[in-house]
């Protein structure tokens, strides 16, 4: 029998090494019964130091909430001409955005506006009227293929070079919500050096597959899994769905604290109470903090006595936990949090 020779084709992915002892660029050759692959990764190094815990909605059309939003503390505000905001008064609240951008970035906070999808064709209309200095990224929904990131981004090139900003300045939060889109995610994500982020649309998603919510959110647990896993190989955050019960602190911590578990790195809020929760769910805790310092010196007098593992409070502590615990420090440093 003859052996027959495969050869892949090097493929680029964006890829976030937290730990220090590892270059932020390196080539991988595997090689295994005449099967060859390169795989060659690299780190967006914006992503690699952005944290979007929380991005607070507020209605485009709606001045004096505009105007109020200002006082809030999210990492970023999202300016809203999609959802929230009704048909008929979707040029109203186009205008209020724009005049409104420059109050918000003075803030110091991201600015990241929604716009209206590719299939409203009021997307092209939606970037004329907000891409400028003022932003720092469009956040937009319902994409579906990497084509749809093309389309926008190309739109959003030639605005940058009619305002006179840098090419690739103005970044791109993308609402995966539907099963095309979960499908395709990591093509999706991959597919342009604009995009930062994923956005999973609980509410969307599910009236594309035909389904009700839970109260325990069984019914999208998978999707937004494969959305983080898919963000993560894509080197950019994943962001969760909004928890609508603002008046319900208690299950909105439970909420992030489950995100945050499955791989998510922040989450929309729908009222300027959420902010704070949220913030604090997405944080790495003092005593995370702590752990993380005890692990890596344990780790380290392991290392010394030239063992490769050792124990705490009954823990393996290994490479794998040490990287955690290293990437957790980064986090609390990135965020400014101390033990």
């Amino acid at each position: 029998m003859r052996n027959i020779e495969f050869r892949k084709t090097v493929q680029t992915y964006n890829f976030y090494i937290p730990h220090k002892s590892i270059s932020s660029k390196f080539l991988m050759l595997y090689s295994r019964n005449h099967y060859y692959v390169n795989f060659q990764y690299s780190r967006k190094q914006e992503v690699f130091l952005l944290y979007l815990r929380s991005l607070l909605f507020v209605p485009g059309n709606q001045p004096n909430m505009l105007t109020k939003a200002a006082s809030f503390s999210p990492d970023a505000f999202v300016p809203d001409m999609e959802d929230s905001v009704a048909w008929d008064d979707k040029s109203q609240a186009r205008e209020t955005v724009s005049i409104n951008l420059e109050m918000l970035a003075n803030t110091g906070t991201k600015v990241i506006p929604r716009i209206n999808s590719l299939d409203t064709g009021l997307c092209e209309t939606d970037l004329e009227a907000i891409v400028g200095p003022n932003i720092y990224g469009v956040s937009v929904g319902k994409i579906n293929t990497p084509a749809d990131v093309s389309v926008i981004s190309e739109a959003i090139a030639g605005l940058e070079t009619q305002c006179g900003i840098a090419k690739g300045s103005i970044k791109l939060v993308l609402w995966i919500e539907t099963a095309v889109g979960i499908l395709n995610a990591h093509q999706i994500l991959s597919s342009d050096d604009r995009i930062i982020a994923a956005a999973f649309g609980a509410e969307d998603f599910t009236n594309d597959m035909g389904t009700e919510r839970n109260e325990d959110d069984r019914e999208i647990l998978f999707p937004r899994s494969q959305l983080a896993i898919a963000a993560r190989a894509a080197g950019v955050l994943a962001l969760d769905t909004p928890f609508f019960g603002f008046r319900d602190p208690d299950s909105l911590k439970l909420n992030s604290e489950q995100s945050r578990s499955i791989g998510f790195k922040g989450k929309f809020a729908i009222h300027p109470l959420q902010v704070d929760i949220i913030n604090q769910c997405f944080s790495p805790s003092k005593e995370e903090i702590a752990h993380a310092v005890e692990v890596i010196q344990v780790f380290e007098e392991a290392a010394a006595n030239g063992r490769g593992s050792t124990s705490l409070n009954g823990q393996v502590v290994d490479v794998p936990v040490v990287k955690r615990a290293e990437s957790l420090l980064n986090q609390a440093k990135q965020m400014d949090i101390t033990s």
